[in-house]
């Protein structure tokens, strides 16, 4: 089936449309279950579809913060539906089309237990553990005398558990996904060359807008017939991390944080006030200011890593016209 993003947004003013779309009350034709994931609803249809909308929720520490980001579902799933596009000749994936500005359609697929965290720099959670005096990661030896944001000798697969709902991923080794039986070693070894084969595209795409794809992570399911591909979503500011290429090497050597666009300035920023999503620590205020600024900052990168410029959705009625697109995608296609 060819794939189609399948709409024309009307506003192409990012400021004009405020809101943010963080509930859905959606029903779909042949609709037989629905998840709620943190920042994604899901729907399963007949015929063996799933329906992925993307909420403007923002989460993370593994925690939903109170107030959404206006555009970033839109953001997030035009992100992803270019690049399952742009990697599909390399990787196959679940993605069918995208018949609204935050809604992709694809096969159901049943997801392994581990998502697969590819790094190619020393940063984020990596950083971390090797500022604490670790040097093993999810088993793997890393370099001694390395400085923060430095890139590896060459990228390294760091898996972690895919935690079900309301519980956090958790680091995991290799031997430990082979020997507790995660994913079967011939499975495994697919995953792995699957990661590394779409972190180098990512990483050649990047380098083409001026960035470095510094890390990401990829999950992958296996469809009825048996066949693995990769799932949900694929180079975006939650799964991704990306630095200004053209800053990089400067601030690297003043042992200055490099400019970057990616969900860690979340991250820090709820460091900086306390919250790492421990008990105990409440979730700090979000002001209209801040809220602005990370949406502004993701509708920047969709910018930068597609060359296509950002068109915000209309509101009126959202979920009618959700409803509406997809029931008219299935119907079409007669799946």
């Amino acid at each position: 089936m060819p794939r189609n993003r399948g709409f024309t947004p009307e506003n192409r003013n990012p400021v004009a449309n405020s809101s943010a779309f963080s509930e859905f009350d959606l029903r779909f034709e042949g609709q037989t279950g629905h998840y709620r994931g943190k920042v994604r609803d899901v729907y399963r249809l007949e015929n063996g579809l799933i329906v992925m909308v993307a909420s403007d929720r923002i989460s993370a520490f593994d925690v939903v913060l109170p107030k959404g980001i206006p555009h970033k579902g839109q953001v997030l799933n035009q992100t992803a539906a270019y690049f399952l596009e742009q990697t599909a000749p390399i990787v196959p994936n679940w993605y069918l089309a995208s018949p609204h500005p935050v809604v992709s359609i694809g096969y159901a697929a049943e997801a392994f237990k581990v998502e697969m965290v590819v790094r190619g720099h020393l940063s984020g959670h990596a950083w971390r553990t090797y500022a604490a005096g670790g040097r093993t990661l999810c088993g793997v030896e890393l370099p001694e005398g390395m400085r923060k944001n430095e890139a590896f000798p060459r990228p390294i697969i760091t898996p972690t558990t895919k935690a079900d709902q309301g519980m956090h991923d958790e680091d995991i080794s290799k031997a430990d996904v082979l020997g507790r039986g995660i994913v079967e070693p011939e499975d495994y070894a697919l995953l792995e060359d699957y990661s590394l084969r779409l972190f180098a595209r990512g990483q050649a795409m990047a380098e083409a807008r001026g960035l470095i794809l510094v890390d990401t992570k990829y999950e992958f399911g296996r469809l009825p017939g048996g066949r693995i591909v990769l799932i949900d979503e694929v180079h975006t500011p939650d799964s991704s991390r990306y630095f200004e290429r053209s800053t990089f090497a400067e601030s690297l050597e003043r042992g200055e944080d490099p400019e970057q666009l990616s969900k860690e300035f979340v991250r820090e920023w709820l460091m900086e006030h306390g919250f790492q999503g421990k008990p105990g620590q409440a979730v700090p205020a979000m002001e209209s200011e801040w809220v602005e600024t990370i949406s502004r900052r993701y509708r920047s990168l969709y910018e930068r890593i597609t060359d296509l410029p950002f068109q915000p959705a209309a509101e009126l009625d959202r979920a009618a016209e959700i409803q509406a697109r997809v029931n008219e995608f299935v119907r079409l296609r007669g799946i």
